[in-house]
């Protein structure tokens, strides 16, 4: 699922996300859980303010976001 994300840029100019925007829905970021790297994408793992776990990444090659894991508050619970 292809997502806008807005992000910081830090003193090092790494960008980390802050917040996730789909359709009609805005989720800020609470915290970066994790975070990695292939040889085309930029992977995180991040809890929203929803305290859904969400994956994005970023691809290097066209700086377009996508969605590729999501998890809502409930199903935490049950782990």
């Amino acid at each position: 699922m292809e997502i806008k994300v807005d992000c910081y840029s830090g003193y090092r100019g790494d960008e980390t996300p802050r917040r996730i925007r789909f359709s009609e829905q805005v989720v800020e970021v609470k915290e970066v859980v994790d975070r990695w790297l292939s040889p085309d994408h930029r992977y995180f793992k991040i809890r929203g303010d929803d305290n859904a776990v969400y994956i994005i990444r970023h691809d290097l090659h066209n700086w377009g976001w996508e969605l590729t894991f999501y998890r809502a508050e409930d199903s935490i619970d049950q782990l």
